[in-house]
């Protein structure tokens, strides 16, 4: 056997012994933390996007949301949603405020979805108890907001069907910077 053909049956040995080693530990993951099973994946997977296609059963109202909000929002948000202490933004007002030279952002001037609001009370509020409240209480919760900005009638109920056709009054504010898949 040639010098050269030495080497290229060394290198051929070579690479198939990385290679299985590599397909070794490939298998063996780097060893953080442990495997996640599907239904704790489940629990964390509530994202809901505006068309409101993923939003779960569930209804609510403005007067049961104010009992939601006193319960588990005032502390924060203060009274009528308007801000507490410096501790929360404010929720209600500055609607029109955007193009003016002291805009105010919030869930009615700002936010071009009402399903995002139901998304993010229903992941991360109240504050000192995410993913606590009912579906039942994020959707009052989300019509008492949208009712102290006067987005939607007092008297609305919202669910998985009411919820998307809301109209906030930011819907076409923002401008999508890439073009739309046909």
């Amino acid at each position: 056997m040639s010098i050269s053909d030495f080497r290229w049956h060394a290198s051929l040995v070579l690479m198939l012994v990385f290679a299985s080693m590599h397909s070794a530990f490939a298998q063996l993951g780097p060893s953080l933390g442990e495997s996640v099973t599907p239904e704790e994946v489940g629990k964390w997977d509530i994202s809901i996007a505006p068309d409101g296609l993923t939003l779960p059963p569930g209804e609510g109202s403005a007067p049961h949301g104010k009992e939601v909000y006193r319960k588990h929002c005032l502390r924060c948000h203060g009274e009528g949603a308007e801000g507490g202490d410096g501790l929360a933004d404010r929720l209600v007002g500055g609607i029109g405020s955007l193009a003016s030279e002291s805009p105010i952002k919030t869930v009615g001037s700002y936010w071009p979805y009402a399903t995002t609001i139901f998304d993010y009370v229903r992941r991360a509020m109240p504050y000192d108890l995410p993913m606590s409240l009912t579906n039942d209480d994020v959707y009052a919760v989300t019509a008492y907001v949208l009712v102290l900005n006067d987005i939607i009638e007092p008297t609305d109920v919202l669910n998985s069907i009411t919820l998307p056709n809301i109209e906030m009054p930011n819907r076409h504010g923002f401008v999508i910077h890439w073009p739309e898949s046909d």
